[in-house]
């Protein structure tokens, strides 16, 4: 059956059809399927996943299955499918069996376009943006249009609408497959024509070819861009274009102002003028857009001050320049662009709104356009101040050796010096991105796949940071999102930690925590990353690092020296000397901070931390601060459970009085012995803790495992109680190697040894 019968059919009403559509989940059929709905037939669907989308239509009718069958369609009148469907889609091979008709997703709907005064709009790039201004400007303007446009449009209330009474019909025409063909509208729009999807066609004199069959079939107004050399050469010959531009072209847009958020502009049609538009959305490209459906509607009799009422109303489509974060230090926007072309545009847009950086999430789309594109990339990307590049998203491709992500990393380097960086692992991309992330900062995620997601897993986070940082005086805390471990700990290895906050005050302390308990955000308090290992999966939730202000303050008073707990042992231990006060020595080769070894009771030469604590302040279970007695507090070997409740803040150690050159003697000697007996490479500390009949380096140098590695981990050729990092080793070796010492411990000796290092983190990314 011919398209110009399935028109007829369609709009039988009192024939309602039962029509199947194969791959309904996806943004092109979902509205096809809106369409029949509204149009009174009876519409099923399937597809390999549920989505809001099948969900929100099953409300209105929709008899949704997945995954697909050959049962869904076995009563269909019509089975539509997706080009993303297969021949041995058992749905689509039982619809062959039996004869079912069917039509592809653009052949429905040519079908249902021709019933109306079909206006197509097409172009490489800006269809969607385009195609829902033209739509809602008819619609304020009294026409009640039909639409079908390929995303979520906020203010048209979604992709696409029937009105039964309205003449016009709005369409976005995909030119990918070269469907365009199809068509026969009233007025066909062209916004640009360049070579695109190479994959389908040969060249771009066989994409003009197709450009060209839907301009010969449309039976009024050619509106086209006059900026567009292609779409310009396009049209000659032809008595019903007219042009859009900067100049020189039938509507012109002068006196161009670019507010933040929007543009303002003046609209000239044949030299005299139309009147001034203020435009919703930012960017240059947007106002060639906005020309191109003022053309559009003008030539249909849309009053001017209706088109310029609904074009300041118009606000965006979603993935087009959205913005998904806004606040006084961060604007996170999401893009669907995925061509060079749309690339430029787009950060051209994010300039104007005059951010300190643009930082770019880049995901390619495809990897034949990866490959035939390349270079052009590579100079559009320049214009953004930090980028990164994901794996390519492959859509329906099979892979091309030597194509990657990569390659667009490789193509950036050889046209400028922009920092760029390679985050082939999109779900953990986020990781790398919002740490980078600067105040005055916009982030944009690009891409037709789901980079986005990306950006909504930082927005989310920014904006508990924000919160928190916001507790507090300015300057009292920072924070940054997603802060790598490694940077934080003796071992330099762990994942990264969701938020990370340094308070500077007890107050900004105590804020955070309150904060993160009301909400159920779980908090670890770390130090210097001494006695700590993180696993490669990172920390959820809050890690506050307590630095700066009364936290790294060191004084002595009489025979006491008071420090607050982010002060490093080794800076205690040189006031103390500095004041003549001994008894500190033994902490001038520890790397710790002083809350780190008050949670972990350290110690060394025979000392332990809580030998000489006279009290102790900390932050408790109610967010009271309080100050404890030495004697009411309970301290043991390599433990202080107190402290697994409360977060120390500040301590008072006492000393006894001493010359200054008896304590550098005995800080000479402790220093000679550990440089002796314990490795300089990166480590936790002692891994083990010692056992009463033998120590846990003796054990580990008997079992003759001193220099086993497992990665870049090893056991120290040194101290075998010690595992170093050799250089880039994980998480994941050291407790490996961990547990093959624990193994050969219990097989061969029947001895359990106990960690003393704390492992900490989640062993996958899980935020």
């Amino acid at each position: 059956m011919h398209i110009k019968d399935w028109s007829i059919r369609i709009t039988q009403r009192e024939k309602p059809l039962r029509v199947h559509l194969i791959g309904v989940a996806g943004s092109g059929m979902s509205g096809l399927a809106l369409l029949l709905l509204e149009m009174g037939h009876q519409v099923s669907g399937s597809d390999r996943v549920t989505s809001a989308e099948t969900e929100r239509l099953q409300g209105l009718g929709l008899r949704f299955s997945s995954p697909h069958t050959a049962e869904a369609v076995r009563e269909a009148d019509l089975v539509v499918f997706s080009s993303a469907i297969r021949p041995e889609n058992p749905a689509f091979a039982e619809a062959l069996a039996r004869n079912i008709p069917l039509l592809r997703r653009a052949e429905c709907l040519a079908a249902i376009l021709n019933t109306k005064k079909g206006v197509v709009v097409s172009g490489t790039h800006g269809k969607t943006t385009t195609s829902s201004m033209t739509a809602h400007i008819l619609r304020e303007a009294g026409m009640r249009p039909s639409h079908y446009v390929g995303a979520e449009i906020p203010i048209l209330g979604s992709n696409a609408h029937w009105e039964e009474a309205g003449e016009y019909m709005v369409a976005e025409g995909d030119e990918s497959d070269g469907t365009l063909v199809l068509y026969e509208p009233v007025c066909s729009l062209v916004l640009n024509v360049e070579a695109e999807h190479l994959d389908h066609y040969r060249d771009i004199d066989h994409i003009c070819e197709v450009f060209a069959t839907l301009l010969d079939q449309t039976r009024g107004r050619i509106v086209y861009c006059k900026e567009c050399p292609v779409a310009t050469r396009l049209q000659s010959g032809r008595d019903h274009a007219v042009s859009y531009g900067w100049q020189d072209a039938d509507y012109v847009a002068e006196d161009l102002r670019e507010l933040r958020g929007s543009s303002a502009f003046r609209v000239m049609r044949g030299g005299e003028l139309l009147g001034d538009i203020e435009l919703g959305i930012p960017g240059r490209h947007n106002v060639l857009n906005a020309l191109a459906a003022i053309a559009v509607a003008d030539g249909v009799g849309a009053n001017f001050a209706l088109i310029a009422r609904a074009l300041s109303t118009f606000a965006g489509a979603k993935r087009r320049f959205e913005t998904r974060y806004l606040s006084a230090n961060y604007r996170i926007v999401d893009d669907y662009g995925h061509h060079p072309t749309e690339l430029a545009a787009t950060l051209q847009t994010a300039r104007s709104l005059k951010p300190v950086r643009v930082v770019v999430l880049f995901q390619p789309h495809r990897y034949s356009r990866t490959q035939a594109l390349a270079d052009d990339f590579g100079r559009s990307l320049q214009a953004a101040d930090e980028v990164f590049i994901t794996d390519v998203y492959a859509a329906s491709e099979k892979p091309i050796e030597g194509v990657s992500g990569v390659t667009l990393v490789e193509a950036m380097k050889r046209h400028g010096d922009i920092k760029v960086t390679s985050v082939p692992d999109l779900s953990i991309a986020h990781h790398q991105v919002g740490n980078a992330l600067q105040p005055g900062d916009l982030l944009i995620t690009l891409g037709a796949g789901n980079v986005h997601e990306a950006g909504t897993r930082i927005a989310d986070d920014l904006k508990i940071l924000e919160e928190m940082l916001r507790l507090v005086p300015e300057g009292d805390i920072e924070g940054k999102l997603y802060e790598p471990m490694r940077r934080h700990t003796t071992m330099l290895v762990g994942g990264p930690a969701q938020f990370w906050l340094e308070p500077h005050t007890f107050e900004a302390f105590a804020a955070c925590v309150g904060y993160c308990r009301e909400r159920g955000i779980a908090v670890r308090v770390v130090g210097r990353g001494s006695n700590l290992l993180v696993r490669d999966g990172g920390i959820r939730g809050a890690v506050i690092h307590p630095t700066g202000g009364v936290f790294s303050a060191v004084r002595v008073e009489g025979d006491t020296v008071i420090a607050g707990v982010g002060a490093r042992l080794k800076k205690v231990a040189s006031a103390a000397q500095s004041a003549g006060i001994g008894g500190f020595e033994w902490m001038e080769g520890i790397p710790g901070n002083v809350g780190g070894a008050l949670r972990m009771n350290a110690g060394a030469m025979g000392v332990e931390m809580f030998d000489q604590v006279v009290s102790l302040t900390f932050l408790d279970e109610d967010g009271e601060i309080r100050t404890r007695q030495r004697d009411e507090i309970t301290a043991e070997y390599r433990n202080v459970g107190e402290l697994r409740r409360n977060f120390a803040l500040e301590v008072v150690l006492s000393g006894t009085p001493d010359s200054k050159e008896n304590i550098q003697r005995r800080w000479d000697e402790s220093r000679a012995k550990r440089q002796k007996t314990q490795p300089i490479a990166a480590s936790a500390g002692c891994m083990f803790k010692n056992r009463e009949l033998i120590p846990a380096g003796k054990l580990v140098d008997e079992m003759g495992l001193k220099g086993c590695r497992v990665g870049h981990a090893e056991v120290s050729a040194i101290h075998g109680n010690f595992i170093v990092n050799t250089g880039g080793a994980k998480t994941a070796d050291v407790l490996a190697l961990v547990e093959q010492i624990r193994d050969k411990a219990r097989a061969e000796r029947g001895i359990e040894m106990e960690m003393e290092v704390k492992v900490i983190g989640e062993d996958d990314y899980t935020f």
